[in-house]
């Protein structure tokens, strides 16, 4: 199942949102969709999903057009929007019947489908309860729980983790994982560490423009950061004399005294990205006799390379 998007265009008015972008997403892609706030995500997985009509381009889900076909194409989609689509003067057990019903479920597996959509998205005490009178952690689990009632071939999650405590956040994050095996899941998110640690493919968009495509481990190899490593010796030396020798290091960019513990003096040592700067600190701190407690080395997150592309 795949989600081809080509030559995507979206106006508001005289306002650009989306800025002529092309992608494609496949079965057992967890695709991290990324964007600062006004960046163009939601109105691309509204574009997607058939909500809105693109000013121009055009989007095929498993060779369907999608302005064409929407309703077959709708019938493959679980989504769940940045504003959850929820009925909040129903019961939880009531709303998903409905929504299984509506999306097809044969009327002798609703109940068996609404059991496992609760017991998946840990709604087993809420399911009697009013969804109005949920806390908003809670309505997302019922907005997930819409999502996937259906067993959808591409899930679409727009925030899916929005107002969940740390240990939802995991089972949510394993969910997705999982169903990414068989699926093909777009997640749209400004949780930097949520897409570090579900997806396998990550784009970022900025002002309407793809800016970025690859995995993290892609992205972070062709980033412009620096390397890093913090450096923590024992405080039985000169700070100062360490410091100006640190700073005499070819392909050092900075040196930054981050603090004096008790026993010990912590650097941050910015160098040229790609070049390990480990071996010449070492013998540099050998050289003051002072005492090496620990040198870690650090690459760019995917914070810092978001950062640097959505300026």
């Amino acid at each position: 199942m795949s989600i081809k998007v080509s030559n995507l265009t979206k106006y508001y008015g005289d306002y650009l949102a989306v800025d002529n972008i092309s992608f494609e997403v496949n079965k057992g892609d967890i695709l991290g969709f990324l964007g600062p706030n006004g960046a163009g995500k939601s109105t691309t997985m509204k574009i997607i999903t058939t909500y809105l009509p693109p000013t121009s381009g055009k989007i095929d889900v498993d060779g369907l057009d999608v302005e064409d076909n929407s309703l077959d194409v709708r019938r493959k989609f679980g989504y769940l929007p940045e504003q959850n689509p929820l009925y909040t003067d129903m019961y939880v057990y009531e709303y998903l019947d409905y929504i299984a019903a509506l999306d097809g479920v044969p009327q002798e597996k609703v109940v068996q489908k609404r059991n496992e959509m609760i017991r998946v998205c840990g709604l087993e005490e809420m399911k009697g309860k009013i969804i109005g009178e949920l806390s908003k952690g809670f309505k997302q689990r019922v907005g997930l729980a819409q999502a996937m009632i259906n067993n959808p071939e591409i899930l679409i999650l727009d925030e899916p983790t929005s107002g969940l405590d740390p240990n939802q956040i995991i089972e949510i994050r394993n969910l997705i994982k999982k169903l990414g095996k068989e699926k093909t899941v777009i997640l749209s998110t400004h949780i930097l560490s949520e897409v570090q640690a579900t997806c396998n493919r990550v784009i970022i968009i900025n002002k309407g423009k793809i800016v970025a495509d690859g995995s993290p481990q892609e992205l972070q190899s062709r980033s412009k950061g620096q390397s890093i490593v913090t450096l923590e010796v024992k405080n039985n030396c000169d700070k100062n004399a360490l410091t100006s020798q640190l700073k005499t290091i070819r392909n050092v960019n900075k040196v930054e005294f981050v603090k004096d513990t008790d026993d010990s003096f912590i650097y941050n040592i910015y160098g040229e990205k790609g070049i390990d700067l480990r071996e010449v600190i070492s013998n540099k701190v050998m050289e003051q006799r002072a005492t090496l407690l620990s040198m870690q080395a650090k690459q760019s997150s995917l914070e810092d390379i978001f950062r640097d592309l959505t300026k």
